[in-house]
């Protein structure tokens, strides 16, 4: 997956398997610690999983032994002075945080993360949908210590996740906390021994990539915008999406496939 030596500046690694988008964080002499090249590749990254119709699922993993260390703020910071962010506009923004200029990413998202998963790491794996942790993680949102704000999504998604007491625990302290805390608190929806997270991973997006990609997408969305929009805006959702979907292609295909007992061959149409 990277057999050519990592850039100085990082790189953000793809690789397609079948129906699966492997996106790999790879700069390990810094802990991949993110520049701006690397967002703004993982931004491409992300806008190829949606972009391309082969493509069903994304998994975001990290090449090393550790998922990321956040920021490389030395890099960042005329960007955060300036007030800019590293991903152009019409790109699908990895934080999914829904600002205007940026898309949303629609597909799905597993996570592998492992090692050091701290401020950037947790907000990447908390903006996607489903992640699994080695049980060696150490997770920090440490801005606090930094003499900034958590901006990417963790003082929104921790407190979603947790309730505000157990966000704000982490969240004003800038602790390290281990995988099972993660657990614990669901930001993490699995923990496996370490070395086994991405194969792990890989099977949870290939059981998603196997189901009717039209219904997937649907799926995710409405549980996305009850979270965010709350139950009354999704249910409104419900018989227009429910229309489209018993009209598609993949429909028809899922009720031919119960009739005749067999699996079925989903082509997201």
């Amino acid at each position: 997956m990277n057999a050519t030596p990592t850039p100085p500046e990082g790189r953000i690694t793809t690789e397609a398997r079948g129906a699966v988008l492997l996106i790999g964080i790879d700069r390990p002499a810094k802990r991949n610690g993110f520049t701006p090249a690397m967002m703004r590749s993982l931004a491409e990254a992300y806008t190829r999983l949606d972009d391309e119709p082969a493509l069903r699922v994304g998994v975001l993993h990290a090449h090393g032994d550790h998922f990321t260390a956040g920021l490389d703020l030395p890099t960042f910071a005329p960007l955060m002075q300036r007030g800019e962010y590293a991903v152009p506009f019409g790109l699908v923004d990895p934080l999914n945080l829904g600002d205007a200029g940026w898309r949303r990413r629609t597909k799905p998202l597993v996570v592998a993360v492992k090692g050091i998963t701290y401020t950037l790491g947790i907000e990447l794996m908390l903006a996607a949908d489903i992640v699994v942790a080695a049980d060696n993680g150490r997770f920090s949102q440490l801005e606090v210590k930094r003499g900034i704000m958590a901006t990417g999504g963790a003082t929104l998604r921790m407190a979603e996740r947790a309730g505000l007491g157990n966000a704000l625990l982490h969240l004003l302290t800038g602790d390290e906390f281990d995988s099972a805390e993660a657990l614990r608190l669901h930001f993490v929806q699995r923990v496996v021994p370490a070395g086994q997270e991405l194969d792990e991973a890989l099977r949870i997006a290939t059981q998603i990539a196997d189901q009717a990609p039209l219904a997937v997408v649907a799926t995710r969305l409405n549980a996305l915008k009850a979270v965010e929009q709350g139950p009354l805006a999704a249910m409104a959702e419900f018989d227009a999406v429910q229309k489209g979907l018993a009209n598609s292609e993949d429909a028809k295909e899922g009720v031919a496939s119960f009739r005749e007992k067999r699996v079925p061959v989903f082509k997201g149409r």
